[in-house]
């Protein structure tokens, strides 16, 4: 796969998640509580999305570039979007945004165009669906339950356009005006999760504690982007080290890295669950808005 030493990290945290949602799975599916499939669709939808994110689906160059810029300063990776790409360029030329500041809105950039990779992948599913129950002649009770399947898919391809909505609109305030000092959060999945919140169905008191959660889980968050740096720094301190010959050294940078790589893992995993968590909370939130 050729994929860094912090990429594979991220896919060991994605694959530990997907695990452990297959296991519940198979233990309700046990116990009668899948009659529909929706449980084992997702499961299934989830998998796709992470064999597309690291280039494992069989297409080249499916799967992100980890690095934001290469040598002469230019990024490694394309957006995929003809508006993101103008957006980029003009923030890139604009002079309002330092080299942190431009790092920060790639990765909000990047984080946007997996939103509609996600998004496209999920309206594939629904297509499909939608075009086997079109083919069922005779109404019945299983066919009552599909179109409950489905009315559930469109709810959530409604969120998740709603999102991609969202987030345009704030990467193109952002690109054109720099970056607010005042803004509450600056991570991009908090912006996200900080902005659907506002539209959900919470009261104030449920609104401020979520708040305060959401900068626990920035904090979280920008601990994760601390060790991925310091395990990039160590893979290259130990790629170097493995050409001296020194074999003390060695071993010691190797120990290092193994310690880095682990919480690397670790803190990788917490994040995407507490991910999972928060925005499954605010998805019920934006159900309770429709009834």
């Amino acid at each position: 796969l050729h994929l860094s030493a912090v990429k594979l990290a991220e896919l060991h945290s994605d694959l530990k998640i997907q695990e452990k949602d297959e296991l519940s799975w198979k233990k309700l599916k046990a116990e009668g509580l899948d009659e529909d499939g929706e449980k084992e669709a997702k499961l299934r939808r989830n998998l796709n999305v992470i064999m597309t994110k690291y280039g494992m689906n069989g297409k080249k160059d499916s799967h992100l570039v980890d690095t934001n810029y290469i040598k002469d300063g230019t990024e490694s990776d394309t957006l995929e979007d003809p508006r993101l790409e103008k957006l980029w360029s003009k923030a890139k030329t604009s002079g309002k945004f330092s080299d942190e500041e431009l790092d920060k809105l790639w990765r909000e950039f990047k984080h946007h165009k997996e939103k509609i990779r996600e998004y496209n992948i999920l309206l594939e599913t629904v297509s499909r669906t939608e075009d086997i129950h079109k083919n069922v002649i005779n109404p019945s009770e299983e066919n009552l339950v599909k179109e409950e399947i489905l009315h559930n898919k469109h709810r959530e391809l409604k969120d998740k356009l709603r999102s991609i909505n969202q987030g345009f609109e704030r990467l193109r305030k952002v690109s054109h005006q720099g970056y607010d000092t005042t803004s509450e959060f600056e991570e991009p999945r908090v912006i996200d999760l900080w902005d659907m919140a506002k539209s959900a169905n919470f009261t104030e008191k449920e609104l401020e504690s979520f708040r305060e959660e959401l900068k626990h889980f920035e904090a979280k968050i920008e601990k994760h982007h601390h060790y991925q740096k310091q395990l990039e720094i160590s893979h290259q301190k130990l790629k170097h080290v493995e050409g001296t010959g020194d074999k003390d050294h060695l071993n010691r940078n190797k120990e290092k890295y193994a310690m880095l790589e682990e919480k690397t893992k670790e803190l990788g995993y917490k994040v995407k669950k507490h991910l999972q968590d928060l925005s499954s909370r605010i998805s019920q939130g934006l159900q309770h808005n429709e009834l």
